[in-house]
């Protein structure tokens, strides 16, 4: 049997088996490169955190200044994500995949000789006219490299659903999505020995710059990665479509009118789509107020110091990954790829967790303060990775990136809650208060979770008006 691409009611199933093969090369191919490519993504964004110190103690940069760069970023990028998926699905992902990672690079350089521009432009090395162009610049170049991390997630949707079967695309996706912890992961370590060791003088001053030309060079050089060795869709190396996964439409451009009738029924006009989209909101809030304020609670309501609460925060990190690759193997093996019926488990477990952390007294176990933030890392990382997942099967491969800038949009707005919000709480009520709204914003989640219960698993089976 030949590959004909011109039909695509070819089934990979009745393939030879040398076009079988060759789609495992291709499909094992285009999720490694992704991972790698968004990881990347990750190195010229949360560089920002670690350079903070050193923004600081170097600029005079205050705290707010440094936390609105933050929101603003947080919520540009939501909006980028919803604005790049729609893009995405009609564009080649190689070539925007690539590109945005080479732009994100440049923002990155942009904002290390930030100093020198600000200078430039104001005329002057230091004083209050420096000091208002310098915070204003890295505030817009921060604004914009958020604007542009939005061209990471959504052509990453478009590939994986083109190279994975419905039916397996949460297990696969899950050990995809480990992608974003790995490459926070190591940039967190590289910038921590760039802060360290490189600079000038006792306290290492301008070592922060280095925290954003080293990345970006590293990111610059995963750009070309992918746009020599990343392609397509199987169609673009001259293989069949996936099985069961065809949506026809009378014309196939993205300018159709037919198309955006398409987009209308299955993303915008879907009720289950806007259920995964308010849902992901709670399960950001409740992620984010641990990873943001987790520190900080921990030693103010628990008595646990700074290094040990730092490596807790981090250990909640890690086990998220295994979450990501539980909930993913267990949607695929015991719930038929209906990935929303998993999100009720997940964030039923992560309300117990947050109620057990809330009951352990200060000064009590360590050991069960870790276990705890680690089960609950656990459990919230698994609908942080499948709402994606059943937003790209709800929606089918044709309208998959779409789907998730939406859903990713509402994840982003999370963070006027998670940030400001549960900083205000804390602040004027106190951690009791704190914790009972981590404890009720899961528990809302899981209910938003419920109403979508007896969907299907995914969007391909049913009919719509573009057919």
């Amino acid at each position: 049997m030949s590959a004909d691409t011109n039909n695509s009611n070819t089934q990979t199933t009745a393939a030879t088996p040398e076009v079988r093969s060759r789609f495992r090369y291709w499909q094992t191919r285009t999720i490694l490169l992704t991972m790698i490519g968004y990881a990347l993504y990750y190195f010229v964004r949360k560089n920002f955190s670690m350079a903070m110190p050193g923004m600081e103690a170097d600029l005079g940069i205050s705290k707010t200044n440094l936390g609105v760069y933050l929101t603003a970023n947080g919520i540009i990028y939501g909006i980028s994500r919803f604005v790049n998926g729609f893009f995405a699905d009609r564009c080649n992902a190689r070539i925007y995949m690539a590109t945005g990672l080479a732009l994100c690079a440049v923002s990155n350089f942009a904002f290390g000789f930030g100093v020198d521009i600000a200078s430039w432009i104001s005329g002057q090395s230091s004083g209050s006219g420096f000091t208002n162009v310098l915070i204003l610049f890295l505030g817009l170049t921060w604004l914009i490299n958020g604007a542009l991390q939005g061209t990471g997630f959504p052509p990453c949707a478009r590939l994986l659903t083109h190279w994975i079967p419905p039916r397996e695309l949460a297990t696969k996706m899950s050990v995809w999505n480990t992608s974003h912890s790995i490459g926070a992961g190591l940039v967190v370590i590289l910038c921590g020995y760039i802060m360290n060791n490189m600079g000038v003088g006792a306290h290492h001053f301008g070592a922060w710059r280095w925290c954003f030309w080293i990345p970006a060079g590293i990111a610059m050089l995963g750009s070309i990665m992918l746009f020599v060795f990343l392609r397509d869709t199987p169609k673009s190396v001259g293989l069949p479509e996936l099985e069961g996964t065809t949506v026809k439409l009378r014309k196939q451009t993205a300018k159709s009118a037919e198309y955006s009738a398409f987009l209308r029924e299955k993303v915008f006009g879907n009720p289950l789509i806007w259920i995964l989209g308010f849902a992901n909101f709670f399960v950001y809030i409740v992620r984010f107020s641990v990873l943001d304020w987790g520190p900080t609670l921990l030693k103010q309501s628990k008595g646990v110091s700074l290094a040990h609460a730092g490596w807790m925060v981090a250990l909640f990190e890690i086990a998220g990954i295994v979450g990501m690759l539980v909930a993913g193997w267990a949607t695929d093996r015991y719930l038929k790829g209906r990935a929303h019926r998993t999100c009720v488990f997940c964030m039923i477990g992560s309300t117990i967790c947050a109620v057990l952390l809330w009951q352990i007294p200060v000064g009590g176990s360590s050991w069960m303060l870790f276990a705890v933030l680690c089960a609950t890392g656990f459990f919230i990382y698994g609908p942080q990775a499948l709402v994606g997942i059943a937003a790209a099967n709800q929606a089918t491969k044709k309208a998959a990136a779409t789907a998730n800038g939406l859903t990713g949009m509402f994840a982003y707005a999370s963070t006027a809650v998670s940030g400001v919000g549960f900083g205000y709480v804390a602040q004027h009520y106190g951690w009791n208060i704190a914790y009972f709204a981590i404890i009720g914003m899961s528990l809302v989640g899981a209910g938003i979770f419920m109403l979508m219960w007896n969907a299907k698993a995914d969007g391909y089976e049913e009919k719509t008006n573009a057919n």
